[in-house]
């Protein structure tokens, strides 16, 4: 095979960077203190890593991945300066607001645990709602025995409020 057909000429396709899930428009950027914890966690850990991107042999390689690094740290910066702490300690104990940890039950009489959290730790599998979730909006300002409704592709779901809670009470 002729050298002009192999893959050695063709330039790498440009590295993308998967992007942070976005803020809502117009919405500060609230997090708890374990959200914001993690965020300084994960920039701490791209810093260690640029350490081992520094090593890399290959031009083209470092290259990129200095650019992967730099575009992350760059966007997890922005999110920590945004950062706006949220103190739990001021809300009232019995009305579900960011940072509550709000039990709720189904028309099938099923429990599901939730917290009302930032865009960047929202994490469903562990019942972690971000504050700009439909489910987290729909429950913001109600109390224990409100019922909440909310739409989804079934249809619509009535949930009651069954407890309110915060981690610092």
């Amino acid at each position: 095979m002729s050298k002009a057909f192999t893959s050695e000429e063709t330039p790498d396709p440009p590295q993308l960077v998967p992007r942070r899930a976005p803020l809502p428009a117009g919405s500060p950027n609230y997090v708890t203190a374990r959200g914001l914890a993690a965020l300084r966690s994960e920039l701490a850990a791209l810093q260690a890593e640029r350490t081992h991107v520094d090593e890399l042999t290959e031009d083209d390689e470092r290259a990129r991945a200095l650019t992967a690094l730099q575009a992350r740290s760059q966007e997890l910066e922005e999110r920590i300066t945004s950062a706006e702490l949220v103190d739990t300690s001021t809300h009232a104990p019995d009305e579900i607001r960011f940072g509550a940890h709000v039990t709720v039950r189904g028309a099938d009489d099923v429990e599901r645990a939730y917290e009302i959290v930032g865009v960047d730790e929202a994490d469903a599998a562990h019942g972690r709602l971000a504050f700009s979730a439909p489910l987290a909006r729909a429950l913001l300002g109600k109390h224990v025995g409100d019922a909440v409704t909310l739409r989804t592709p079934r249809g619509e779901d009535e949930l009651e409020v069954v407890s309110v809670h915060y981690e610092d009470s």
